[in-house]
């Protein structure tokens, strides 16, 4: 059963508290947060809580673009990607993943946009990750 933490307001997303739920795929969460601060990508990752979805979650930007979102669950981390119908062709081009490409095709828009979402949980993973968030980074 999956299970998204970090629901409770008063208990802020510091480092500590997010090494305690994911676990091994900590690492992986910090060596993603270390890379997207600096060069090439200077992404500035910011913690909310959010009412709606009662929980805290992670909007990571460039500038002012929300480039994509990340919510920590029980032994690993999601990053959301939201691309309009215009934007999501490009995802085909990228050298990523097939299934990641499979999935995407089929995903149910999130009312006018279309969601790709990865489920982080080891380093291998990063390079396609990476790969999106420069495509996302460079789209006007």
């Amino acid at each position: 059963m999956e299970n998204l933490m970090l629901r409770q307001q008063e208990v802020l997303p510091t480092e500590e508290v997010i090494e305690k739920f994911l676990g091994e795929s900590f690492s992986v969460y910090k060596l993603l947060i270390d890379t997207i601060i600096d060069e090439p990508y200077t992404l500035s990752p910011e913690w909310n809580f959010y009412r709606d979805g009662n929980a805290w979650l992670c909007k990571v930007q460039h500038k002012k673009k929300t480039v994509f979102w990340l919510s920590v669950w029980e032994g690993y981390f999601k990053v959301t990607f939201y691309f309009t119908e215009k934007t999501s062709s490009g995802i085909a081009d990228l050298d990523i993943d097939e299934r990641i490409k499979y999935d995407f095709i089929n995903c149910k828009p999130n009312g006018k946009f279309l969601p790709l979402t990865l489920v982080m949980k080891n380093k291998e993973q990063l390079a396609d990750l990476l790969k999106i968030t420069e495509y996302k980074k460079g789209l006007k």
